[in-house]
């Protein structure tokens, strides 16, 4: 479990064999497999691009947030201040959020884990 759902789920029998379940072809994850069956390599290239979207959205979010704390007068002058490279507006902001969550939604789908993308999850 994670705080956002299963990461994976099992049915494991009375004599400890285990199986992975299948998610039902009605859900969104079910329509995902089922994509990802008929259009594997198109899958691949949609799940590389929401990795991608999701680590290009953790380096923007560390450098604004460093850019952020190294600006306060009780800071700077111990560490310095810092300037961010990438300097976005709210609305960029807003897109670059919008986009991650669809990225997240797709990883969700998916039925993967990452420790690395996923690990605020859980």
């Amino acid at each position: 479990m994670s705080a956002f759902g299963l990461k994976r789920c099992h049915y494991v029998t009375a004599d400890g064999a285990e199986y992975q379940l299948v998610p039902d072809g009605d859900s969104a994850e079910g329509r995902r497999a089922h994509f990802d069956r008929r259009h594997p390599a198109l899958s691949r290239g949609v799940g590389f691009l929401s990795s991608i979207v999701l680590v290009v959205a953790v380096f923007l979010l560390v450098v604004q947030l460093a850019e952020q704390l190294t600006r306060a007068d009780g800071v700077s002058p111990y560490v310095g201040a810092f300037s961010s490279p990438v300097d976005l507006s709210a609305w960029g902001n807003s897109v670059v959020g919008l986009i991650t969550l669809t990225a997240s939604t797709e990883r969700a789908l998916r039925l993967r884990h990452s420790w690395l993308l996923d690990g605020a999850a859980g």
